[in-house]
């Protein structure tokens, strides 16, 4: 019998978000290699789901982006490669060109469709042995714990526990 050489001093609070960190990162790498097969990443295939739920299938980059909690400077990335593999299309919002639109194109819908039936397979297994009860009183958990989250982050609650970032005095 091997014998653990880790015994994990974490509190109950702890234990519970690296819960939460590990089961989405367990996750994200499964469902990668699946999306890897039709030419995407996780965040790539992440974009197009909520184009495909958009009114249209479109929707501010921004507002993708705030939904997905990605910075845009990553969200432009991301668009510019779905937009060069041709699973949407990018064009500027006529009434604010600074303003970029996203539309997922039909080779997107298309794929998300292909997706669709190996990801329910996954999901299936993920989700084993949870009652439909149950994944909903996880998801009210979860709902829980990101509206805490965002308002921590939003009404700044971090500055008095988090310490200063340490600034650096700029060379002439």
């Amino acid at each position: 019998m091997a014998v653990r050489a880790y015994k994990s001093n974490l509190s109950i609070d702890e234990k519970v978000l690296m819960a939460v960190v590990r089961a989405a990162e367990m996750f994200k790498r499964a469902h990668s290699g699946v999306f890897r097969n039709y030419g995407l990443s996780f965040p790539q295939y992440n974009v197009l789901r909520v184009l495909e739920a958009s009114f249209g299938g479109r929707n501010t980059i921004s507002e993708v982006g705030r939904i997905m909690l990605v910075p845009g400077a990553n969200m432009t990335g991301i668009a510019k490669r779905l937009e060069r593999d041709g699973f949407i299309a990018r064009k500027s919002n006529p009434a604010d060109e600074r303003v970029t639109i996203l539309e997922i194109t039909p080779k997107g819908k298309k794929t998300l469709k292909q997706i669709e039936k190996e990801k329910d397979k996954w999901l299936d297994l993920l989700l084993k042995g949870l009652s439909g009860p149950e994944k909903r009183e996880i998801l009210g958990f979860l709902k829980r714990l990101i509206k805490n989250n965002v308002e921590v982050v939003e009404k700044g609650m971090l500055s008095g526990i988090l310490p200063k970032k340490k600034t650096y005095p700029v060379r002439p």
